[in-house]
């Protein structure tokens, strides 16, 4: 189940005692009456991005398998035999349609799954079913999308969904599964739940807060299967693992089958991570609830930031932490919001440099307030230390948000001609990232409007 925690520019003037919003500049560059063709990504993989100790991977391995997210256990691994078919319920738009048959091509070469499409609207394996946001939330509220075992559609989905035929811990095999994804939201976000969901029907059914490079995780800061993900569904479909096999049947046999397949992971030196504690996740999961009043969402990630300082962390969880924290803070008080970004940077380029997706989430809030207050060097420094990484990652909205930062601060600077140029690429990306034109050209006000007036000192 995937849950969307969404990373929008936000006018940070307002957060940070600056100007109140009503009497933030109004001059704005024309908006574009028609928007550039949609930009899309190319077909790369996805790296691991680092080496990990085979250890620790079959310890993780162990934990997205044999765990729902609740914490429950299962006692038996269950997945797919055979080639697995996979249909679209209904016809999809051209994007939708590239954006599956690629993430196909990738599950095929590189996590070694027999997994083929058939006809749209026929039976498969794994169905895919998009439907209104509003109908979808209206019977799982807090879901952006889902997958379920054993049914075919949304009909058979509802009528079943009180009993327990949808129970993924009964199953003695999987044989059917439907992912139910929104029709009426971003090509971004229908991929990103196509991602993680098509991989939780084939394989874990866990999500694991302390992996920092993996779509098993719900900070969703990687919205694409990573290196790491693929290896795990690799491991899952080894033909040394069988349907039915306890936990303590498949721990006997993850030595060899990780030596064999990552020959780079026989390190010596684990790391020795601690499974993330459930009062954690409790705070941490009560604070990103999107219907419970802010301040109160607010005091959950302070109890949930208690805990990580508590437990000595300084790994990504810390990181999250100080980011969901300093999210919640803004328009309740602003200088918690700056710190708690400002912290959340440290703690994330400590652990993965500047050219990394989880520093680029918070230098996007960071730039944003370094626009509002002039700072130009800065907010572009972040910005252009923050790209790379958010093009490697696929994230469009984010990549479109700091491109429409970085336009106003060259505009700022006295630079039309670049800052036009740098606007036109953003909208390109917004096409894939953004729900809508609309949705596209509320974000460039927003963005005109973080720019101070009048001119940086030594601009004429």
């Amino acid at each position: 189940m995937k849950h969307f925690l969404l990373i929008p520019v936000l006018l940070l003037l307002a957060a940070c005692g600056g100007m109140p919003m009503s009497e933030l500049p109004t001059r704005l560059n024309p908006l574009p009456d028609h928007l550039p063709p949609m930009k899309a990504f190319s077909a790369t993989t996805p790296q691991i991005s680092r080496v990990r100790a085979n250890s620790d991977i079959a310890r993780d391995f162990l934990e997205l398998t044999f765990e729902m997210e609740s914490g429950r256990a299962i006692d038996r691994m269950t997945r797919f035999e055979g080639p697995v078919t996979i249909a679209l319920a209904q016809p999809v738009s051209p994007q939708f349609a590239a954006d599956l048959a690629a993430l196909l091509v990738r599950l095929n070469r590189e996590a070694g799954i027999d997994i083929h499409q058939t006809e749209t609207g026929k039976p498969a394996n794994i169905v895919i079913q998009t439907l209104p946001r509003r109908q979808l939330q209206a019977t799982v509220p807090h879901a952006a999308c889902f997958v379920v075992p054993r049914v075919a559609n949304w009909d058979e989905f509802r009528q079943n969904r009180r009993s327990g035929k949808l129970d993924w811990a009964t199953l003695e095999q999987r044989e059917r599964a439907t992912v139910f994804i929104p029709a009426d939201v971003s090509p971004q976000e229908a991929r990103d739940c196509m991602q993680e969901e098509v991989a939780q029907a084939l394989g874990p059914l866990n999500d694991i807060y302390r992996l920092d490079d993996s779509i098993f995780n719900d900070d969703n800061i990687n919205l694409v299967l990573t290196g790491f993900d693929m290896l795990i569904l690799r491991v899952y479909y080894h033909p040394s693992l069988k349907n039915g096999m306890s936990r303590a049947e498949v721990a006997e046999r993850l030595p060899d089958i990780l030596n064999g397949l990552n020959p780079s992971g026989r390190l010596p030196h684990p790391d020795r991570q601690e499974k993330t504690p459930r009062a954690w996740i409790n705070a941490i999961e009560s604070a990103l609830a999107p219907r419970v009043p802010r301040t109160l969402r607010l005091t959950y990630a302070r109890k949930a930031l208690k805990i990580a300082t508590d437990a000595g962390w300084h790994d990504n969880r810390m990181g999250f932490t100080l980011f969901v924290q300093g999210r919640l803070a803004l328009g309740i008080d602003g200088r918690t919001a700056v710190d708690s970004f400002t912290r959340a940077y440290e703690v994330y380029s400590d652990n993965f440099g500047t050219d990394d997706i989880h520093t680029a989430h918070v230098a996007l809030q960071l730039a944003a307030f370094s626009l509002s207050q002039g700072d130009t060097e800065l907010a572009l420094r972040l910005i252009n230390d923050s790209l790379p990484s958010v093009a490697r990652s696929k994230n469009a909205a984010l990549l479109a948000a700091f491109l429409m930062i970085k336009a106003e601060a060259l505009d700022f600077e006295g630079r039309p001609d670049q800052a036009a140029l740098v606007r036109m690429d953003s909208l390109g990306w917004a096409r894939y990232g953004f729900a809508s034109d609309e949705d596209i050209r509320a974000r460039l006000k927003e963005t005109a409007a973080l720019r101070p007036r009048g001119k940086p000192p030594g601009v004429g």
